[in-house]
């Protein structure tokens, strides 16, 4: 009956966390090798892709979903306190994104786009190039400002230096844009400007934002602190690893691209006291959910340090510390939805989407949330 109710792997997670805190070391489990892209699609209507924030940010609805029973409850964001007990830590990401859409002119006329994804060194970037294509060609930017192509790489990423400035980031709040996702069909606004960022948001460097923690309000940080819930904070840059689309039919032959994260010597020891104590880690987002489970070790300790993330959670991944996730509700056939998958259980994750598309969710960057409870 137990395994009627949960799925296999999710059976394993719960054993080898039982068996760790015995000192019993269980053997890794296998990735499944055997997932399709196929098995991570649906439907979705395009009328649930949420185009505007929500007036007030933690009036968004909020599913939740138990992860070994599958039961599913609705309420609303504000009210997430309810779900959670003294003790619980909360893992954010203060990532903050910078202006990184950049409108630019071809030097014979006509509109291009320089999309900005992650920084080599001073004034040479690795970025997304629309409108124009060849080493060696220019792109005009306001102010005298221009863009040499250096290098070609495929899905139109190219090697770029900016000329005519000592750094382009000194100019990138008044030249860019907002980095709005392709999905929302408008130009960004000065509203993006403040709602794009969590409130916590501090370290610039992403090019998306890690989109769970958009729900939070400084005044609910405050009631949940009330209430003996922990924070702790860790970084990782958004980066095109986030949102590379999977072009393999095997999932387990997709490789994730490199982001940079940070985890400081607090947060480690925060995590792991609450690990040691038994306490649930919960990770706001799906960044935070890498970040974590890429700085621990296969016992369980979190360690601190600065590195690139290349991990890759699909269903069968043997989480070490993460014992809850809060997420928005994601893109078919996105490695997003694979790794909330692999936590909650594929069939489930879909069966829970069903639901979401049934009572009129906020899909998408800007959509609602969902809290996935061990």
């Amino acid at each position: 009956m137990f395994l009627e109710i949960c799925d296999l792997f999710v059976f394993w997670d719960l054993l080898f966390r039982i068996c760790r805190s015995y000192g019993i070391i269980l053997p890794m489990i296998s990735l499944d090798k055997k997932l399709k892209l196929s098995d991570f699609h649906y439907d979705l209507p395009e009328s649930l892709i949420a185009q505007q924030p929500i007036p007030v940010r933690d009036q968004s609805k909020l599913m939740v979903v138990g992860r070994e029973t599958g039961i599913i409850e609705h309420g609303i964001f504000s009210d997430l306190g309810r779900y959670l007990v003294p003790g619980d830590l909360l893992v954010v990401n203060n990532t903050k994104v910078c202006s990184c859409r950049i409108p630019a002119k071809k030097s014979g006329g006509g509109k291009a786009e320089i999309f900005l994804l992650a920084e080599q060194e001073r004034n040479c970037w690795t970025a997304l190039v629309k409108g124009t294509s060849g080493k060696g060609k220019k792109l005009i930017i306001k102010q005298g400002i221009e863009a040499e192509i250096l290098k070609e790489h495929e899905d139109m990423i190219r090697n770029i230096r900016f000329h005519g400035i000592h750094d382009i980031r000194d100019v990138l709040s008044t030249i860019g844009q907002v980095p709005l996702p392709p999905y929302i069909k408008r130009d960004p606004t000065t509203e993006d400007c403040e709602r794009y960022q969590t409130v916590y948001a501090s370290d610039e460097g992403a090019v998306a934002a890690p989109t769970a923690g958009l729900h939070f309000t400084s005044a609910l940080i405050q009631r949940l602190l009330g209430k003996g819930i922990e924070f702790c904070t860790i970084t990782l840059h958004v980066g095109l690893g986030t949102f590379q689309p999977v072009r393999v039919d095997t999932v387990s032959d997709h490789k994730m691209l490199p982001e940079q994260y940070t985890v400081t010597s607090e947060a480690a020891s925060a995590m792991n006291k609450a690990h040691k104590e038994g306490r649930r880690v919960i990770a706001v987002g799906t960044t935070s959910v890498r970040t974590i489970e890429t700085a621990a070790d296969d016992q369980g300790m979190v360690h601190p340090g600065t590195g690139d993330s290349e991990l890759f959670i699909y269903p069968g991944y043997q989480f070490k510390v993460t014992n809850g996730i809060i997420t928005n509700f994601h893109l078919p056939n996105t490695t997003l939805l694979m790794l909330i998958s692999a936590f909650g259980g594929r069939e489930r994750m879909l069966s829970a989407y069903k639901t979401a598309i049934e009572q009129e969710y906020r899909f998408y960057s800007y959509g609602d949330a969902m809290l996935i409870l061990s």
